[in-house]
């Protein structure tokens, strides 16, 4: 079963929601809204890209981000009462017990607060992608998770491979971390879904986790056709918490999670712009995710870790539009 936000609300609520929304959507200025993380969105340059392509881009609209975690409290004005000029949850799902209900249970907690940095549109606070649309999936009890959970995970996985072109998804906010230090993949049922999402050129990425690990990073992170993102301290190109070869782009934020949720906004915006100018993305890679990362790791600083030795590329948002649309 699926569940549709939409059809529980009266006329009345939908029909004010979609007028507030015409005095907030993109004619306002980046200062004239309040950014989800400012200090984070300030250094990847997202209120840059957001000024800068005011007048180009929709900044989500009519794109989905699916965000598998351990559910959500559907209730939070921020998912109810969106300033969009459509709800905000389009749909969603539990993978765990098979029904539309993604209530939290057990320890889970993570998931209604996950989708803020990329999503969030209410009372002028906005996320990366502020007009998008959110497919919340509970696919496992709490975000930190065992391998075990794997089997809930892939469950949850291949209900959006079944139904990304129904919702208009296109990019997976994969928040699990099992908080161990993994140098290498651990093989289990997610690989052969994450496989096929990349083959369907749906972004899927997770946060590396929030240790001080150098010598691996948390599951699902660590497994192919999964980018891992991790992160820079806000407003200083430091690289910090876990890291590791494995790790495709580091994003500032105070936590990888948070790290992992920006760059998911992001994508959506890349997307719209590569689909708007045209851009070649086959140039960049063999499908449109690696293309993506490639245009990310091209136009981000390099970042140099003592710690692990290694040079990670920074997410620069506005870099990256400009980047597609010169």
């Amino acid at each position: 079963m699926i569940h549709e936000p939409l059809s529980r609300r009266s006329l009345l609520s939908v029909g004010v929601a979609a007028m507030s929304s015409l005095l907030v959507r993109n004619s306002a200025s980046a200062d004239e809204v309040e950014p989800a993380d400012p200090p984070a969105f300030k250094h990847a340059r997202v209120t840059d890209a957001w000024e800068a392509y005011r007048d180009k881009l929709t900044f989500g609209k009519g794109q989905t981000l699916a965000l598998l975690d351990d559910g959500c409290k559907l209730s939070m004005p921020e998912w109810s009462q969106s300033d969009g000029d459509v709800p905000k949850v389009l749909v969603s799902y539990d993978s765990v017990d098979g029904d539309d209900d993604p209530k939290h249970e057990g320890r889970g907690y993570h998931g209604s607060t996950i989708g803020i940095p990329s999503s969030v549109n209410y009372k002028g606070k906005r996320g990366v992608a502020f007009n998008n649309q959110v497919a919340v999936v509970r696919a496992l009890e709490c975000c930190h998770c065992h391998v075990a959970d794997s089997k809930t995970l892939a469950a949850g996985l291949q209900w959006v491979i079944e139904h990304h072109k129904q919702h208009r998804i296109t990019a997976i906010n994969l928040a699990p971390v099992d908080d161990l230090e993994h140098a290498e993949p651990v093989p289990t049922e997610i690989d052969a879904k994450l496989k096929r999402l990349r083959e369907l050129n749906i972004w899927v990425s997770a946060p590396a986790g929030n240790h001080a690990f150098t010598n691996g990073i948390s599951w699902p992170a660590c497994q192919p056709n999964c980018f891992a993102i991790g992160a820079v301290r806000p407003g200083k190109d430091e690289v910090y918490l876990d890291r590791h070869a494995k790790i495709d782009l580091v994003v500032p934020a105070a936590a990888t999670s948070s790290s992992n949720a920006i760059v998911c906004g992001a994508v959506l915006l890349l997307r719209e712009a590569i689909d708007k100018s045209g851009y070649d993305w086959k140039q960049a890679g063999p499908n449109l995710p690696d293309a993506m990362l490639a245009i990310f790791k091209l136009t981000g600083p390099a970042v140099e870790d003592p710690g692990s030795k290694l040079t990670f590329r920074r997410l620069d948002l506005k870099a990256a539009l400009d980047e597609v649309f010169s």
